[in-house]
């Protein structure tokens, strides 16, 4: 939830550090495998917007591997694919 209001709030090196608190405590954080998956996308709009590029072409990487087999027709993945190459 942090992370998101820093997101919103265009802070996006505070959001990043939410992120990726998430990420390295996933199993404290919950069991549920959609949240670190949400987490990893997070990360990488956090990185792009606070303007390191290639940490946020690495997170998007991270993210598309996730979802590598999954339907390519849904619309998080459309829109995660048209973010990282806007990068």
């Amino acid at each position: 939830m942090r992370g998101q209001a820093y997101l919103t709030a265009h802070r996006g090196t505070e959001a990043a550090a939410e992120f990726q608190r998430v990420i390295d405590h996933i199993g404290v954080v919950s069991n549920d495998p959609t949240i670190v998956v949400a987490a990893r996308l997070q990360l990488a709009r956090a990185l792009a917007l606070s303007g390191d590029r290639e940490k946020a072409k690495s997170a998007y990487e991270d993210f598309l591997n996730l979802w590598k087999l999954a339907d390519p027709n849904i619309a998080i993945l459309k829109q995660a694919k048209a973010e990282h190459g806007a990068l």
